[in-house]
């Protein structure tokens, strides 16, 4: 069963439109925050202002763990990216709820940890990786977690090429090279086939 039906009982519930915002870097960070419907955006401005989007949480995912161990400050912004339903539950709260479920706080820490090696992951990849390479590693990671070759992107390009370290031009140009190559097909902006898998990997070698 998932965090997210042991929290129906939480102290907040909140309906966002798209482009609102759950909390800005800066906020204090007092609850725990789980995506019901909808989708969030979490991401970082840079000294200019550019958006760098660190992930999209949707329904099931969590934002705002550091709650649970102490007081502290959002360091990121949490947008919703369409209309989007969020359960709070505020750090007393949820300590007394994980002394009550220990096997929930045992979901919770695979999560942390799942977290802490995206990143690393991510930073390895985007260092000694061209964006071609970086494009192709994320359709078949996309293609692998939702066991089809049907992706839906989850995000629109500009915050996908936000993800990649690229542009959104960049994200373009290289899925038509894709697409002439007969890897993938474009049914549209957000929705791709991936013909060709064995070739899109073999392109990573």
């Amino acid at each position: 069963m998932s965090i997210l039906v042991y929290l129906m009982t939480a102290d907040l519930h909140l309906s966002l439109q798209k482009g609102q915002v759950l909390y800005r870097a800066g906020d204090q960070s007092t609850s725990l925050y789980i995506v019901h419907k909808g989708k969030i955006k979490v991401y970082r401005l840079s000294e200019t202002g550019k958006e760098q989007v660190i992930r999209i949480l949707t329904p099931g995912d969590f934002t705002g763990e550091l709650a649970l161990f102490k007081e502290s400050i959002h360091d990121v912004f949490a947008e919703a990216m369409e209309k989007t339903e969020i359960c709070g539950i505020q750090r007393r709260h949820l300590q007394e709820f994980l002394r009550q479920h220990p096997h929930i706080s045992w979901k919770m820490l695979n999560e942390f940890s799942k977290r802490l090696e995206a990143p690393e992951h991510q930073l390895t990849s985007f260092v000694s990786e061209n964006a071609e390479t970086r494009i192709a590693v994320y359709l078949t990671q996309q293609a692998e977690e939702s066991r089809s070759m049907e992706i839906t992107l989850s995000m629109s390009r500009k915050d996908l090429a936000s993800f990649l370290r690229t542009t959104p031009e960049t994200i373009s140009r290289k899925l038509t090279k894709f697409e002439d190559k007969g890897w993938i097909r474009q049914q549209n902006q957000r929705k791709i086939v991936i013909l060709d898998l064995k070739s899109l990997q073999l392109s990573l070698l």
